[in-house]
């Protein structure tokens, strides 16, 4: 199932994630597609904080109608054209409980894996691997069909990170190497047997200077041909089952260009 759920709450005021959603759908051109509806509750400038997390109740009620949608449909294999990273509890946990050994892959500049009480920004896409933990608000673990644990998760492109999130990551142990190989991280996973994959693409973790048209922009990021190598090879090893592309901000389609190969291979 292919979904587009351009969630932006989770992100405070960045409703340029919608609309970089949008020029997304725009360029799949796909007419499968399940549009998720967002919620009209107020939120970014006119929202209100609860449980120290920003726009919590507008990100409750839609990421319910993700919950009660995957709920009905029961799929096998999930695609997520978005939105912000706080989206993805819903779908990895549900993949979860199907996929005894799946395998989480971590895209991304950021650890996303701050505790409400930790978390500099309040902003719920800095907080989803640490809900899906089962270590975030008590209050949205009703929206979870399960819980990891840190061996599952494998972070790639990671370089902007709390030290709220690095104590977490040390103490888990959790997959997060300053330098890394496709060849080294497919051994990690054979290691581990993992056999299936969810793999998360925030488009930040691309070099700025190859695409800038993200959320946020951190230096020394991956090259774009680098992680086309790498998701190309993970499809190769891996039962890939679910994947999503986040957080671009660009609504002009010739803007899409440089990163049409890894839209293209996480969407196919």
């Amino acid at each position: 199932m292919k979904v587009y759920f351009p969630q932006w709450q989770g992100s405070g005021n960045g409703i340029s994630i919608e609309h970089g959603a949008k020029t997304i759908l725009n360029h799949l051109n796909d007419d499968s597609i399940v549009q998720i509806p967002l919620s009209k509750i107020p939120a970014g400038e006119s929202g209100a904080q609860k449980y120290r997390i920003n726009n919590f109740e507008a990100i409750t009620e839609q990421l319910n109608r993700f919950k009660q949608l995957i709920s009905g449909a029961k799929p096998s294999k999930l695609q997520i054209i978005g939105g912000d990273c706080g989206l993805e509890i819903v779908p990895v946990s549900y993949l979860n409980t199907i996929y005894s050994n799946l395998g989480v892959i971590w895209f991304d500049a950021h650890a996303d894996i701050n505790r409400p009480c930790d978390s500099p920004s309040c902003n719920f896409h800095g907080m989803p691997l640490r809900a899906l933990l089962g270590e975030g608000e008590d209050a949205m673990n009703h929206l979870l069909f399960s819980t990891i644990k840190t061996s599952q998760i494998h972070y790639v492109g990671l370089r902007d990170i709390d030290e709220s999130e690095q104590k977490r990551i040390n103490e888990g142990g959790i997959y997060a190497p300053k330098k890394w190989t496709t060849l080294e991280l497919i051994g990690t996973l054979r290691q581990k047997g993992i056999t299936h994959l969810y793999v998360h693409f925030d488009f930040d973790c691309l070099e700025p200077s190859d695409y800038d048209k993200t959320y946020y922009q951190v230096p020394n990021g991956i090259a774009i041909q680098e992680a086309e190598n790498c998701i190309g090879t993970l499809q190769k090893e891996f039962t890939v089952v679910g994947s999503s592309v986040l957080e671009s901000i660009t609504t002009l389609q010739k803007e899409l260009d440089p990163i049409k190969g890894i839209i293209d291979l996480q969407m196919r």
